[in-house]
């Protein structure tokens, strides 16, 4: 997704108030807990930058690594960040299967968030986590999420386009094309067996893996972030907060503890 009005239909669709505003913040306040104590963290995947700006926001003294290999992407999210004023994210371009400019061991933390399906094959994703696994450092954190691949056409068509009235067209078709491209549950557990580190587990939603979760144990948060997620929670819209408290059930159904949102 390299074309001008691409990127700027999924970046005004994908903003932090538009119809993702509840995966965002369920996200951004699972890894905050996961992250816990990290100096630096390595998003691979970043694309515009707006998760990864929420996830900034809320751990300021955290200096955040965006990698993408879109310059129309990293451009965008260089904009929005510089907009919102945050000192502790930069952004490389790269190869999520390569993280050249990334060092052995540098990264306290690995995160991505909906990017993984991008890889073209199970080869791809397998090199993808051995480079988490080179350059986190021993004892560090993975919070790696994305869809899971659907068993029939007409799951992908109502999901890619349940809320078309809201966002434009070309985020639907991006959306439908994401549920065609992604990875099954299994493919991730071939993949983090393979080569992330053994405090990896998988989770995903309860009896349909439609999202699919790998992370290292939670490290809970600190009180600060924590009144700050429950400020996020009041603010959003009715229907954000209704697909929010889906995400939470359907991933507790799926046996996800520690919700930062019942605390």
């Amino acid at each position: 997704m390299d074309g001008p009005d691409q990127v700027q239909a999924y970046a005004q669709a994908g903003r932090i108030d538009g119809v993702m505003a509840a995966s965002y913040l369920f996200h951004s306040a699972r890894i905050s807990m996961t992250i816990r104590g990290s100096a630096r963290v390595v998003d691979l995947g970043c694309g515009p930058g707006t998760q990864l700006a929420q996830i900034a926001q809320l751990n300021p003294k955290v200096q955040f690594t965006g990698v993408d290999m879109s310059p129309a992407m990293l451009a965008d999210a260089r904009a929005y960040t510089a907009q919102l004023g945050l000192s502790n994210v930069d952004f490389q371009q790269g190869d999520i299967t390569q993280l050249a400019g990334v060092p052995d061991a540098e990264a306290d933390a690995v995160i991505s968030t909906m990017a993984l399906h991008h890889l073209p094959t199970q080869t791809h994703l397998e090199a993808c986590f051995a480079q988490i696994s080179r350059v986190l450092r021993p004892g560090g954190a993975v919070y790696l999420t994305d869809f899971g691949r659907l068993k029939s056409l007409k799951s992908v068509i109502y999901f890619a386009y349940m809320n078309r009235q809201h966002q434009p067209h070309l985020f639907s078709l991006d959306y439908e094309r994401s549920l065609r491209a992604a990875f099954t549950r299994e493919d991730f557990a071939r993949a983090a067996q393979f080569a992330l580190p053994a405090d990896v587990s998988l989770n995903s939603t309860f009896k349909v893996p439609f999202l699919v979760m790998l992370k290292t144990p939670d490290r809970g948060l600190d009180d600060a972030t924590l009144a700050r997620v429950k400020q996020l929670t009041r603010a959003l819209q009715p229907r954000y907060k209704r697909d929010l408290n889906d995400m939470r059930l359907f991933f507790r159904l799926g046996g996800l503890r520690d919700d930062p949102f019942a605390v």
